[in-house]
């Protein structure tokens, strides 16, 4: 199967099933709110492979995703977090967040985080939320500094994380933590955790087949119960 070259904004991306064994759906394309929200909203995601390139449009099979009845927490971790060593905040700071995530870190070649990227997910969060899609930071602060967290794209009742960053140990685990025990009190379905890492699933994260992502997808989208 080879991924569909698409143009401009108003364009309709193919099923996710039609990726390619890479997980690419779609080629190009204008990177805006509008093209962000139909993608999120089919269970697709930007990726841009280079700054010099047309954007990658994902959906990967597996999907790595997090459920809440999976999510543990080393004893360690949560110990900082009830002691409180970071203050965690929510949507005070997106450009900050993402400016953090873009930063390459030590023994990086770049960042996949780019400006175009950067500035269709700004203009997103500024927008009020639509068709139950929109955009969000958790930050990790201290001493009236950022000094790491997340963002990500609520999709009715899930949550796509898109990148973290730290700059004091723990912090972006810190930020993660409490997103979750937040998603869980406002009744959200899972965390759309995309591709695996390492990291998340030692929080308990795991793949799943593309079609039961789909279908749970489905399910969180046509929730309009669940509110960050």
């Amino acid at each position: 199967m080879r991924p569909a070259w698409v143009h401009g904004e108003d364009f309709e991306f193919p099923a996710p099933e039609r990726a390619t064994r890479e997980g690419v759906v779609a080629i190009g394309g204008d990177v805006t709110p509008a093209t962000l929200r139909r993608a999120y909203g089919r269970g697709i995601f930007p990726w841009p492979i280079r700054a010099d390139l047309p954007m990658f449009w994902f959906s990967p099979n597996p999907r790595f995703i997090l459920d809440f009845n999976d999510f543990h927490v080393p004893r360690s971790l949560m110990k900082i977090v009830r002691r409180g060593d970071f203050e965690v905040r929510f949507d005070t700071a997106l450009d900050d967040v993402m400016e953090g995530c873009a930063t390459v870190r030590r023994g990086e070649s770049g960042t996949w985080i780019h400006p175009r990227l950067r500035a269709a997910f700004s203009e997103l969060g500024a927008e009020p939320p639509t068709q139950g899609i929109s955009v969000h930071s958790v930050e990790a602060w201290r001493g009236g500094a950022l000094v790491g967290g997340l963002y990500g794209v609520q999709v009715g009742a899930s949550f796509a994380g898109e990148s973290m960053f730290f700059r004091e140990p723990e912090a972006s685990k810190v930020a993660l933590v409490v997103l979750v025990e937040r998603l869980v009190e406002r009744g959200f379905h899972f965390v759309d955790c995309q591709v695996a890492t390492q990291n998340l699933a030692r929080f308990g994260a795991k793949e799943v087949p593309r079609s039961n992502f789909l279908h749970r997808l489905e399910l969180a989208s046509s929730d309009s119960s669940a509110t960050f």
